[in-house]
């Protein structure tokens, strides 16, 4: 179990604090949400929040959007399984013999453009991160919410 940390002003915006929001809304949903299977059939087009949240490509109902949600979490906590580490590995040994390029050997501005690019794609990715966690945490929320208002817990806006 992740610790909770205190949230100074400079690090709203961190990476933990992002995690630690998801994992913390996400045992909110799974200990308030005690018979998950009262949420199958339970459409999501009734929940404007859920609704911009999901892509076009998503359907189902509630039940599905919590398992989802704690498969997440389980991913987070444990890492990602060794059948889909091997799918990622197969995947990258595909693209990486597509893209291998002979035509120049490495120099020191090779490298330095190299690392200057990591950068650029580790900011790019920490930023996509933090998005998809802060829309899985209002997921969450949503789930929590919406499951007190089916079961008459709560008040209608909490």
């Amino acid at each position: 179990m992740m610790m909770q940390l205190l949230e100074t002003p400079n690090q709203k915006n961190s990476l933990f604090n992002a995690m630690n929001r998801f994992l913390g809304a996400v045992n909110n949903m799974d200990q308030t949400i005690m018979v998950p299977s009262l949420l199958r059939d339970v459409p999501l087009e009734e929940d404007k929040e859920i609704n911009s949240l999901k892509s076009d490509e998503d359907e189902g109902d509630m039940y599905s959007y919590y398992q989802l949600l704690k498969s997440i979490r389980r991913d987070m906590e444990w890492g990602i399984n060794a059948a889909d580490e091997r799918r990622l590995e197969f995947t990258r040994m595909n693209s990486s013999t597509s893209s291998i390029s002979f035509a120049s050997l490495s120099s020191e501005e090779d490298e330095e453009e190299e690392d200057e690019d990591l950068e650029k794609r580790f900011q790019f990715h920490l930023t996509g991160l933090q998005g998809v966690l802060s829309k899985l945490t209002q997921q969450a929320d949503t789930l929590t919410r919406r499951y007190k208002k089916e079961i008459g817990i709560g008040g209608w806006g909490q």
